[in-house]
């Protein structure tokens, strides 16, 4: 007797969860991390770094190191990938996102810019590095609105759905 027989049943599921519990699940898994690895493509090959991120709905903002590898990869190719998952105890609570799409590059001082700062609560890391909590951070903000999430969550094979889940912005 094993703890989750539903874990051994092969094939696994294919059923589909409907869009609006899938995307209840996404939001959910995005609002219980800040951190996640952001993937770029730069002229000699892939970079994947771990970076903090915060989230409205299914769009996530970071903020990639001014000057940094990662955003001269963006403007090269914009296409990226960003994964958060949650820590794993067992197969049963394997739980994550990836997010695909194109990275929009937010300059200071527009409208975009000062909604994802709002967004992204980027007091807390200025009070770890030491920085004055009422000047807001200088430099592009990234923001991810994907255009794919591949999600994946074992728990929901026990009720007969498949563990990994393909959401598209365009309408299924």
């Amino acid at each position: 007797m094993t703890a989750h027989p539903w874990l051994h049943e092969i094939p696994w599921p294919k059923k589909k969860l409907p869009r609006d519990q899938l995307e209840a699940r996404i939001e959910r898994v995005l609002t219980m991390e800040n951190m996640g690895v952001l993937a770029t493509s730069a002229a000699d090959g892939p970079i994947a770094s771990p970076i903090e991120y915060y989230s409205e709905g299914l769009v996530v903002y970071l903020y990639p190191q001014p000057g940094s590898p990662k955003i001269a990869a963006m403007k090269r190719d914009p296409r990226i990938c960003f994964a958060v998952h949650l820590p794993m105890v067992g197969w049963a609570s394997i739980r994550g996102a990836q997010l695909f799409g194109k990275a929009q590059l937010l300059e200071d001082g527009t409208p975009e810019h000062d909604h994802g700062l709002k967004i992204y609560r980027w007091q807390s890391s200025a009070i770890q590095l030491g920085r004055k909590v009422d000047e807001p951070p200088i430099g592009p903000l990234l923001k991810l609105d994907p255009d794919k999430i591949v999600y994946t969550e074992h728990w929901i094979r026990r009720d007969g759905y498949a563990p990994r889940q393909i959401w598209h912005k365009s309408s299924d």
